[in-house]
C-alpha cells in the first residue's frame, strides 16, 4: 500500500502513539470523573477501581511505550522503522483493546481479554524480533519487561474473571514495579545524555555524573520490590528496599545536575519528572513502615508525577527532534508542563486530605485534560505534517 506507507502520520511509530496517548488521557480520566461525580455507568464489567487503574498502566502507558520504543529502536539497531500499513494495523491492536474494555460487559470475558493482550504480545514479540535480528542483545531485557507487563495484564483479566481481590491486586502491583523499573533504565540514558549534550552545545563545562555502582543499585534496587510486592515478605522488608531505591536513584537524579538546565524546559521536565519518581519510592517506604498514612499517596505520585510528567516531557522533545524541528518548544507549551505538575499536587493533595477530596480531584482532573489537550493543539500538525528539517 505506497499510498499508506507515504502518510506523515504513518511514517514513524511516536506519531500516531502519542497522539492517541494524549487522546486516550484525556478520554480515560473523563470517563472516570464521570463516574466518580456525575454518575455516570459505562458497561465496562469491571469493577471502576479495578477499570481505572487497569486502563492508566496497561491501556495508556504501553501507547505511549511503543511510540518511544518503536522509535528509539530505529537509531540502536539501524532497523527500518515500523510504518504504514503495518503501524496501522497495530495502533488499530490498541485501539480494538480500548474499546473493547470500555464496554466489556457486552462481550465474552475471554474475548475482551484476547483483544487486550493482543497488542502487548504483538508489541513485545516484534521488539524481540528486532532486536536479536539485529544483534542488540543489550536491550533486549526491554523485550523482557514488556512480556513480563503483558502477563501482569494477562493477571488483571484472571482477576477479574476469577472474582479475586488479590489477583488484582497483583496484576496493579506487577504494572506499577515493572513501569517504573523501565522508566528508570530509560530515562537512566537519556536525561544525562540530552543534560550532558545541552550543557556543551551552551559553551557550559558538563559535569554529569554516572558512575556505574549508583546505576546499578538504583535500578536494581526498583528490580528487587517487583517480586518482594507480590511475595508474602512483610510490608516492612518492602518498605525498606523502597526507601533504599527512592534515596539511590534520588542520588542519581543529583549526579545529572539538572539545576544547571532551569533556562531549559525541554530539560528540566524530565529531571522533575525523575524527581517525582525518586519521591514516590521514599512515599512507599513510608506508607509501608506506617510513616504516611496518605491513601494512594506513592501511587498517584508515581502516576502523574513521575508517568505523566515524562511521557509528556519525553513527547514534547522527540516530537520535535525527530521531525526535523529545533529543539524549541511551541509558543504557550510550557504551560503543559504547569499544568500537569498542578495536576499532581492537587491529586496529592485530595489524597492527603488537605483540600477536600471532591474539589481538589475534580480540579486535578480539569488540569489532566488541559494538559494533554494542550499538547494535542501544539502537536497535532507537528505530529502529522512531514519532517521539516527546519
Amino acid at each position: 500500500m505506497p499510498q499508506l506507507s507515504g502518510t506523515a502520520w504513518l511514517s514513524y511509530s511516536f506519531r500516531p502513539f502519542f497522539l492517541a496517548t494524549a487522546l486516550y488521557a484525556i478520554l480515560a480520566v473523563l470517563f472516570w470523573v464521570a463516574y466518580l461525580f456525575g454518575g455516570w455507568s459505562l458497561p465496562i464489567g469491571w469493577s471502576p477501581m479495578h477499570w481505572h487503574s487497569h486502563e492508566m498502566l496497561y491501556g495508556w502507558v504501553p501507547a505511549a511505550i511503543a511510540g518511544f520504543l518503536l522509535t528509539a529502536m530505529t537509531n540502536w539497531t539501524g532497523a527500518r522503522p515500523l510504518s504504514g500499513a503495518g503501524l496501522l494495523a497495530l495502533l488499530m491492536l490498541w485501539v480494538a483493546g480500548r474499546v473493547m474494555f470500555l464496554t466489556a460487559s457486552l462481550w465474552p470475558a475471554w474475548l475482551v481479554a484476547l483483544v487486550d493482550l493482543s497488542f502487548l504480545a504483538v508489541l513485545t514479540i516484534y521488539v524481540a524480533v528486532v532486536l536479536i535480528d539485529h544483534k542488540n542483545y543489550r536491550n533486549l531485557m526491554l523485550a523482557g519487561v514488556l512480556a513480563l507487563l503483558l502477563t501482569g495484564n494477562a493477571v488483571m483479566h484472571l482477576g477479574f474473571n476469577a472474582g479475586s481481590i488479590a489477583l488484582l491486586k497483583s496484576g496493579e502491583q506487577l504494572g506499577l514495579g515493572l513501569i517504573t523499573l523501565m522508566m528508570a533504565i530509560i530515562a537512566g540514558r537519556i536525561i544525562p545524555a540530552f543534560t550532558g549534550n545541552w550543557l556543551r552545545l551552551s559553551g557550559k563545562t558538563n559535569s554529569v555524573r554516572r558512575p556505574v555502582w549508583l546505576d546499578r543499585l538504583a535500578i536494581g534496587s526498583i528490580a528487587l520490590l517487583i517480586p518482594l510486592s507480590l511475595l508474602p515478605v512483610g510490608s516492612r522488608a518492602t518498605g525498606l528496599v523502597a526507601l533504599l531505591a527512592g534515596l539511590t536513584n534520588g542520588l542519581r537524579l543529583v549526579q545529572w545536575q539538572g539545576w544547571r538546565t532551569l533556562g531549559e524546559p525541554l530539560l528540566w521536565i524530565l529531571h522533575l519528572a525523575y524527581a517525582w519518581l525518586a519521591l514516590s519510592l521514599v512515599f512507599r517506604g513510608l506508607t509501608d513502615w506506617s510513616l504516611l498514612s496518605a491513601t494512594h499517596f506513592w501511587q498517584h505520585s508515581l502516576g502523574l508525577g513521575a508517568m505523566a510528567t515524562l511521557i509528556l516531557g519525553v513527547m514534547t522533545r522527540v516530537a520535535l527532534g525527530h521531525t526535523g524541528r529545533p529543539l524549541k518548544l511551541p509558543r504557550g507549551a510550557v504551560w503543559v508542563y504547569w499544568l500537569i505538575t498542578l495536576a499532581t499536587l492537587l491529586r496529592l493533595a485530595a489524597s492527603a486530605q488537605w483540600l477536600d477530596y471532591r474539589w481538589a480531584v475534580n480540579l486535578s482532573a480539569l488540569a489532566w485534560i488541559l494538559a494533554f489537550g494542550l499538547f494535542l493543539a501544539c502537536y497535532t500538525r507537528i505530529l502529522t505534517s512531514p519532517r521539516t528539517d527546519a
